[in-house]
């Protein structure tokens, strides 16, 4: 791989610093929200909630029993975090479609770096099967010589 190469897939990771700040914080919403530590977060914010207006303020508190304040803010969560996460993920698609075209390329200069050498070599060993003839017969006319010269 050469230096050119290397410099376009190093350039191509560093595009991420050219990101806008929607940008950016798509990514850092997408990959919260689809962590351990959000779920978990979410989870005991969901029972605090539960416990609090259940039990502690006897369901006589801001969102009594079917809790439609926590449906109608857990409805604008999902309403807002699926389209930030898609923005992600379709920024990331791209990247990958960038590498896979740089990968692709690196793979065909390879392969015709490859066949470059692969034709070296059978011109090599072309060559070297030819000269293997030439002394094999230079051979054969000195064991004749010595034959010939054996049976006077």
């Amino acid at each position: 791989m050469t230096n050119k190469e290397i410099n376009s897939i190093a350039e191509l990771e560093d595009n991420n610093d050219k990101r806008t700040l929607g940008q950016r914080v798509a990514d850092k919403v997408a990959d919260f929200g689809g962590s351990w530590t959000f779920i978990l977060s979410f989870l005991f914010f969901l029972i605090a909630w539960i416990i609090t207006n259940a039990y502690f303020l006897l369901n006589k508190g801001f969102d009594p029993y079917p809790f439609i304040l926590l449906n109608l803010i857990l409805s604008c969560i999902a309403a807002l975090q699926a389209p930030i996460i898609m923005m992600s993920q379709n920024r990331q698609e791209e990247k990958d479609r960038e590498r896979a075209k740089k990968d692709f390329q690196i793979n065909l200069k390879a392969e015709q770096e490859i066949r470059i050498l692969q034709k070296k070599l059978d011109h090599i060993l072309e060559h070297q099967h030819h000269e293997l003839i030439v002394i094999q017969n230079k051979q054969t006319k000195l064991l004749e010589d010595i034959k010939s010269q054996l049976n006077k």
